[in-house]
């Protein structure tokens, strides 16, 4: 799968872990920045994956900020991202399969690195289930 990833200088660390691991599993990995400490503004790391998704270049995405909030917010400015901002992997699974979230938002401040893989394990391996749910993504696009 084609994951793009994206952080702001609180996430950047944790990216970079999950990218080598994402790697290593066999998935290509897009990587948009940031790449180091220095404070940079996480609106334009959460559009820049949010133009990832858009484009086409990747087919899902991970964007990281010290909370996972507002880089959520910014990636869910571009009408083509569905970024849930999640914390452990019930929620990634039901962001994929009631949603169809096809980014997630991790806050580096506030889980480690094991939580983090749980979280996009669910995320990667969970299918939308459609059905009713389907309606209400699809009302997304009107909002």
């Amino acid at each position: 799968m084609r994951i793009a990833l994206s952080a702001d200088h609180a996430g950047f660390e944790l990216k970079d872990l999950l990218a080598a691991w994402l790697l290593e599993d066999g998935h290509e990995v897009i990587d948009l920045g940031t790449h180091g400490p220095e404070s940079v503004d996480y609106p334009r790391f959460g559009a820049a994956l949010a133009e990832a998704l858009a484009d086409g270049r990747a087919e899902r995405g991970i964007t990281i900020c010290g909370s996972g909030i507002g880089i959520a917010i910014a990636a869910n400015r571009n009408p083509a991202c569905r970024c849930a901002q999640v914390a452990e992997p019930v929620s990634a699974a039901l962001a994929r399969s009631h949603n169809d979230a096809n980014a997630i938002a991790l806050g580096a401040r506030l889980i480690g690195l094991d939580m983090a893989k749980a979280c996009v394990t669910a995320f990667l391996t969970t299918d939308f289930e459609g059905g009713h749910h389907q309606h209400r993504v699809d009302m997304l696009k009107d909002c």
